[in-house]
């Protein structure tokens, strides 16, 4: 089923998402990788604050790659999310709410995505460029120095992802070969 949100995505907004779910994001999200997921554990070992408020928000796993002229980021695919898994379910114990990468996640961010009723989305890996044109502005917030891996708060219109894996926990990356083995 097709839907359109707005973040900040909220618990009840999360919750009405099912995994198989296409969705269609307009607002701000955020963006953080390997490097500034590492810093942000840091900072929280350290009793420090983050320098974004995670809380019904969502983070997209991506480095963009140069702007072109005109635009406001180049090519903006998503990476494996599952580099990510260590830090993700202190995230989501903190109030993250959505995810946004490729690939398959942990047993522990799953259950940490039920835990906080929050979602995992997919974005098409290798549709970069596509990707960037639903991206209407770019701001790097946070660890300018990591350059690519910088936290950028991007803002949205209708930007394409998937629900994989959803507030009860059903998981497309499961049911989806299941149904597929059943058919066969």
């Amino acid at each position: 089923m097709d839907k359109h949100l707005h973040t900040p995505l909220t618990e009840d907004n999360s919750r009405s998402l099912k995994a198989g779910d296409y969705v269609y994001i307009t607002g701000t999200i955020y963006t953080a990788r390997d490097a500034a997921h590492k810093r942000m554990q840091e900072a929280l070992d350290a009793g420090e604050t983050l320098p974004i408020d995670v809380k019904d928000t969502i983070i997209y796993y991506m480095g963009p790659s140069p702007a072109r002229e005109g635009r406001p980021i180049g090519s903006a695919g998503p990476t494996t999310a599952s580099r990510m898994d260590k830090y993700a379910p202190k995230l989501l114990d903190l109030g993250l709410k959505g995810m946004i990468g490729k690939g398959k996640r942990s047993k522990e961010v799953l259950d940490a995505i039920t835990r906080n009723g929050a979602v995992y989305f997919a974005a098409v890996g290798g549709a970069g460029a596509l990707l960037s044109k639903a991206i209407t502005a770019s701001e790097v917030v946070a660890y300018e120095d990591l350059g690519t891996e910088a936290i950028r708060k991007l803002e949205v219109v209708d930007f394409p992802v998937i629900v994989v894996v959803d507030a009860e926990g059903n998981n497309l990356y499961e049911t989806a070969v299941k149904e597929y083995a059943d058919q066969a």
